[in-house]
């Protein structure tokens, strides 16, 4: 009998331990949901009312608004930067000169250190011979002999560009038949400043990490700035897939130097469009790219880290003094400072604090039942924002649904970026990581700007 009372004492006691350290587990975690509450579901809540507010746009058009087609058909000029691509500007250059816009399509190849990249000239060369005698076609190779960085050859393709409109793409990027149909219907309205296309990973089917980009851009790009468009609030037009006025992209000066030039520009546009209420910046689902995305941990992270280290370089030195009502406006001053400077480099400390936190002060196990409850959160939360850009966006289902599979890895993936983008904060920070980036030489950031 004593034997036995000992037994049930002890499994209550158990079980005493267990549903304390649950509900210890529970507290710890309840602590990190007012990042959720006031950073993930306010952001979500605009996307996902915005994404509502295009499909009932959309439904104003029996026929659906992707198969609107121009009134007019302007020459239009296309950028293409090219590295060290080799035989892979053909390609992009082909899905360029094959599209199926009836205007005349002006492509401007230009080869960074030409000296450096003999076969990528060749490839490019070959194509402009292929394509001499195409009616309304134009392909123009660019040799810069010495490189020069990402700036330098878009603003010399630029002052070479007849077209209205210029679209700015990387060398290794494909497009659709119809992308310049559809981006120029886009900008048959005066008050589109510029716009931004729909980038996906091209390769997406080569390895684990290249699926979650695919479902990350998916999430990110096609869902988000669809959203965010709809609100006149597009955080950022891809350097890889950028459509602008050439005459007002002239009169702002074009690209600067440093890194990232793309999102060091759409902040001068929305500068210039505080001076131009009317405008806005645009993003067009149906304007679509294809681009290969790292296939390994090693590639993913390296662009991660550039990507994440430019964002602190850009918003806290090189334009710290622009972000005010004065020069963006309230509603782009609040919301670049909120879902620009704090998400992106504020948030990656304090979730890293809390992690560290809770697997410092708890033990293993509520450590771990605490990482599995906020899994839970966030999958429910990039669920229900998934299911919502199915069904307002997305134009072919089934292949939006090939990706969502990969929704129960998202979290973790997500938490690993935000960490990985702690890490290139914190070197930004210390070692100025924006100088040493690969898209520019060194003798050219040295004589740029120090900030």
């Amino acid at each position: 009998m004593n034997a036995l009372n000992f037994f049930i004492s002890q499994v209550v006691w158990e079980m005493h331990w267990v549903l304390n350290g649950m509900l210890q587990s529970v507290w710890v975690a309840i602590a990190i949901l007012p990042l959720l509450i006031l950073f993930e579901l306010p952001l979500a809540a605009i996307v996902i009312t915005g994404m509502v507010g295009h499909l009932k746009a959309r439904g104003l058009n029996a026929s659906g608004d992707a198969d609107v087609l121009p009134c007019r058909y302007p020459t239009v000029s296309c950028l293409v930067l090219c590295y060290s691509e080799g035989e892979g500007v053909a390609e992009s250059a082909e899905t360029l000169l094959h599209q199926d816009y009836p205007g005349h399509v002006e492509v401007i190849m230009v080869i960074d250190g030409a000296n450096a990249n003999q076969a990528t000239l060749m490839a490019a060369r070959r194509q402009a011979a292929a394509f001499k005698d195409v009616t309304n076609r134009t392909l123009r190779v660019v040799p810069k002999w010495q490189r020069g960085g990402r700036v330098s050859s878009l603003n010399t393709g630029l002052g070479l560009a007849r077209g209205e409109l210029v679209y700015a793409l990387d060398g290794d990027t494909g497009f659709a038949p119809d992308m310049i149909t559809r981006s120029v219907v886009v900008f048959e309205d005066p008050d589109v400043l510029a716009a931004a296309g729909n980038l996906r990973i091209r390769n997406r089917t080569k390895s684990l990490i290249t699926r979650l980009q695919s479902l990350e851009y998916l999430l990110s790009i096609e869902y988000g700035r669809t959203g965010l468009a709809r609100w006149n609030l597009i955080n950022n037009i891809s350097g890889a897939f950028g459509i602008f006025r050439t005459d007002i992209l002239r009169q702002i000066g074009g690209w600067d130097t440093h890194t990232a030039e793309d999102l060091d520009l759409t902040l001068r546009l929305k500068q210039y469009q505080r001076r131009h209420p009317c405008m806005r910046l645009a993003f067009i689902p149906d304007a679509i790219g294809f681009t290969d995305g790292p296939d390994t941990v090693a590639g993913l992270a390296s662009q991660r880290m550039r990507w994440e280290g430019d964002l602190y370089f850009v918003y806290l030195r090189k334009h710290w003094h622009g972000i005010r009502p004065r020069l963006m406006g309230w509603p782009g001053t609040l919301f670049t400072l909120a879902y620009g400077l704090v998400q992106s480099v504020a948030l990656p400390f304090l979730i890293g604090g809390y992690v560290m936190w809770w697997y410092a002060t708890q033990p293993l196990v509520h450590a771990v039942a605490i990482s599995v409850l906020l899994y839970l959160i966030y999958l429910a939360l990039c669920s229900w924002y998934a299911l919502m850009g199915l069904l307002c966006v997305s134009r072919v289902p089934s292949l939006a649904l090939r990706d969502m599979i990969w929704l129960p890895v998202l979290p973790i993936y997500q938490l690993s970026m935000r960490l990985l983008a702690l890490v290139a904060i914190l070197n930004e920070m210390l070692r100025r990581s924006h100088e040493e980036t690969s898209m520019a030489p060194w003798w050219v950031l040295r004589r740029g700007n120090r900030f």
